[in-house]
């Protein structure tokens, strides 16, 4: 399973923690859960709907009249409501520096993407599901201090989206998301610096699987030495919903 575990415990990061309640008598037992997931403590997927720019949404459309306080009338998570089913590839950021993790000095580069892939002996290929994997919970076990989503903010700099493109990804699961600030006005001066965000999501149409929990699959890919599997990617089928908490699921 890539998926943390839902945090009902609010602090940095987690703002509008998780609910989960049980009632219990001596029949049975029942509970109710909620959450507000987009942010950084719940493994997610993020539909189309989810990022604009300038009042746009993917395909050109116009947010404010395709989003409303009802949901959204395209680009929802329920297109993907039989699942999302490709092949994974790991790309470990670390292990290719020969460091613990992705720092904020140095935020992952698109070549990096290509020099990975060569250094564990595999080729992107259309339809990917490619999962960068840039050492988040060591990160913050020696960064104690750092608030997830503030500036500056280790992950991936907007310049690994061409490769994304030119490789035809499906999908982009990261455990550290956007680096910022980037280096470009254009995106540190809004959106918190969401570049990759903004140009996978708004003018790319490619779902983004935010905070996965990859150290595990990268300790399991290093011990059978493939960094190639099958991932499978089930949201909650939410009708005009601006994404979905997921557990993805690699098979060997």
């Amino acid at each position: 399973s890539l998926a943390r575990q839902w945090n009902t415990v609010g602090g940095p990061g987690n703002q509008n923690p998780a609910q989960h309640y049980v009632r219990t008598w001596r029949e049975a037992s029942v509970d109710y859960i909620g959450i507000s997931y987009h942010g950084y403590a719940t493994t997610h997927i993020d539909a189309l709907c989810h990022i604009f720019w300038d009042g746009k949404m993917w395909n050109g459309k116009d947010s404010m009249s395709e989003v409303t306080s009802l949901g959204a009338k395209s680009g929802d998570v329920s297109a993907w409501s039989n699942g999302i089913t490709t092949r994974g590839a790991l790309l470990d950021i670390p292990r290719l520096r020969g460091t613990e993790y992705v720092d904020v000095d140095n935020p992952v580069r698109g070549y990096e993407l290509l020099a990975a892939a060569e250094a564990e002996g595999i080729e992107l290929r259309p339809g990917d599901a490619v999962c960068v994997y840039s050492g988040r919970e060591k990160f913050y076990a020696a960064n104690p201090e750092h608030v997830p989503g503030g500036h500056p903010s280790p992950g991936l700099h907007v310049d690994t989206v061409p490769v994304l493109k030119d490789k035809d990804a499906a999908l982009l699961v990261w455990d550290l998301m956007d680096a910022g600030p980037c280096g470009y006005q254009i995106f540190d001066s809004r959106m918190a610096g969401l570049g990759v965000h903004v140009l996978a999501i708004v003018f790319m149409g490619m779902p983004l699987l935010d905070n996965s929990l990859l150290q595990p699959l990268a300790e399991a890919c290093s011990d059978e030495r493939t960094w190639e599997f099958m991932l499978t990617v089930n949201p909650l089928n939410i009708r005009g919903g601006t994404g979905s908490p997921v557990n993805p699921i690699a098979v060997f």
